[in-house]
């Protein structure tokens, strides 16, 4: 390398590549989150994009790398995790640009190490038949995710913080059950996976799944308490979100069970850009 570069600049450059990484992974991998984050204030989208590519790439390993030793590799990505968060750097650009976002707004270790623990359990646990393992599970594979864009979100205001905690746990669980009961097919057949407890999906009735359903609106109504009272750098990319999943959440409502079960209830591009309308429409007229 020359030596007339200054190290601090490709330090820079290194660290803007990475940026660039996580940015790609959202982009690449869901097309409704990536809507939402682009509604986010450009002082805190970064970051979100940072928080994404890293629970993308754990979860990934454990969903997806079927032809591989995923015990390994998910013990490799957690050393190397620990490693980025400690020295403050990482030649992974995921971790890297995630251990920026992690010191920046001080996230709690805690946050991380449940996340790392219910994406190690889906290695070996395939059923969760009491709702204490459900809700643990839901603790740490959804909710501190919530909790760590809440902190960006509020830049690090633990007042603020403390005070929206528990929309942000709801609005978390909330997401994550609605994608459970979307994904149901390829979570109960290509990966033997039952999330819903005292639930036998070999016979998913209507009154089982409106029972899952009652309990995901009442996740959404604690949620959006909360999304009137984030920063205005947040409302709308979260409230974003929020209108997505209820759209999602109301066609599975209206699906037949036996349908559920057999095929993966999509919000297509079209509606997706007809609500983004409408929850701007909604959010400039404060209609939240």
């Amino acid at each position: 390398m020359p030596t007339n570069i200054n190290p601090n600049v490709m330090k820079a450059l290194f660290d803007t590549v990475s940026e660039k990484c996580s940015k790609t992974v959202t982009t690449s991998y869901s097309t409704s989150f990536s809507i939402a984050t682009k509604m986010l204030a450009g002082s805190i989208r970064q970051d979100i994009y940072n928080i994404y590519g890293f629970v993308r790439f754990a979860d990934e390993i454990v969903d997806s790398f079927h032809d591989y030793k995923k015990e390994i590799l998910f013990a490799r990505f957690e050393r190397a995790l620990e490693d980025a968060l400690t020295d403050k750097i990482s030649l992974n650009p995921i971790l890297n640009s995630f251990q920026h976002t992690f010191h920046r707004y001080n996230i709690d270790k805690h946050l991380v190490d449940s996340f790392m623990n219910s994406m190690k359990l889906d290695l070996t646990k395939s059923t969760y038949l009491t709702e204490e393992e459900y809700k643990a599970y839901i603790y740490g594979s959804a909710d501190v995710v919530g909790l760590m864009c809440l902190k960006v979100f509020v830049k690090g205001d633990q007042k603020k913080y403390d005070q929206l905690k528990d929309a942000a746990m709801h609005l978390g669980s909330a997401f994550q059950k609605v994608n459970f009961l979307r994904d149901l097919k390829a979570d109960h057949e290509d990966l033997s996976r039952s999330y819903f407890p005292e639930t036998d999906l070999n016979k998913l009735d209507e009154v089982s799944k409106q029972k899952i359903i009652s309990d995901i609106e009442h996740n959404f109504a604690m949620g959006f308490q909360g999304i009137n009272q984030l920063p205005v750098e947040a409302k709308f990319g979260v409230y974003t979100a929020y209108i997505y999943y209820k759209k999602l959440l109301n066609k599975l409502k209206l699906t037949p069970s036996a349908k559920i079960k057999n095929a993966r209830i999509r919000v297509n591009n079209y509606q997706k850009m007809s609500l983004l309308a409408k929850s701007y429409v909604s959010y400039r007229l404060n209609l939240l």
